[in-house]
């Protein structure tokens, strides 16, 4: 597939220290669009989770480190952004050039708009409204490189095949929780420019693979992902009062 898709959103980083997934090609960080902050990451047993208020929108930003073009293909809740199908690294993704970043803020619907992601219930969850709630909580992003361009003399040979496009295409198991588990919903209509680019794979299989895991504070700290400071207090030898009777 060589059809790619360019956001062109005006973009900015906003990650800061280690509030980040790091690949070696890309960084993905999420930014809560209602309390305007990037959502801090917590690394535990190999993985990254970050914690998300249900009801805030947000926006995934990916960070290109690398000098070269790279496609990102976007799953949240096992769903691509772009085509809105059940995710496969072989399906359509967003252009970032060299060092760049991009701001993907939804579901992409057409070339000028999006619907805005953000934290919900699961039931209310995009992937869980229509029929795929088994991925909810999870966001992935396959990274591939451009395909090096042919030799000088191969590619006067072939002069006459630059330029043609090809179609578009079809553009873990839960712990104990004390709140319902958290998902993407499908939110708000809003103007978020793209165009078609052409994109060439160096490999049918993504060079990277980065993944992001997300819930509600609550339950990742019943899950021991967050752990809640605790008060310090030191234990009096002689409290005032008298000798209460025991409870029955």
């Amino acid at each position: 597939m060589k059809t790619a898709l360019m956001n062109l959103t005006a973009l900015v980083l906003l990650a800061a220290g280690n509030a980040l997934a790091a690949g070696s090609l890309v960084d993905v960080t999420v930014y809560d669009r209602a309390e305007g902050q990037t959502l801090p990451v917590h690394y535990h047993r190999g993985k990254y989770y970050v914690a998300g208020k249900p009801g805030n929108e947000y926006q995934v930003v990916i960070r290109n480190r690398s000098g070269e073009d790279v496609l990102a293909v976007l799953s949240v809740d096992g769903v691509n952004a772009v085509t809105g199908e059940t995710a496969s690294t072989r399906q359509s993704g967003y252009v970032i050039g060299p060092w760049g970043s991009m701001e993907v803020k939804g579901w992409r619907k057409s070339l000028e708009r999006t619907a805005a992601f953000y934290f919900t219930a699961l039931p209310d969850s995009y992937a869980a409204r229509t029929g795929r709630p088994d991925d909810v909580g999870v966001i992935g992003v396959a990274v591939f490189r451009r395909k090096p361009a042919p030799p000088p003399e191969r590619l006067s040979r072939d002069w006459s095949q630059l330029g043609s496009a090809e179609a578009p295409a079809s553009a873990a198991a839960p712990r104990a929780k004390v709140e319902e588990k958290l998902g993407t919903g499908h939110g708000r209509n809003e103007h978020s420019p793209a165009r078609y680019v052409d994109f060439e794979r160096e490999s049918s299989t993504p060079n990277e693979t980065v993944v992001l895991y997300y819930d509600s504070r609550p339950n990742l700290v019943a899950q021991g992902v967050i752990r809640e400071p605790r008060p310090l207090r030191d234990p009096r030898p002689f409290p005032a009062g008298f000798v209460p009777d025991p409870p029955r």
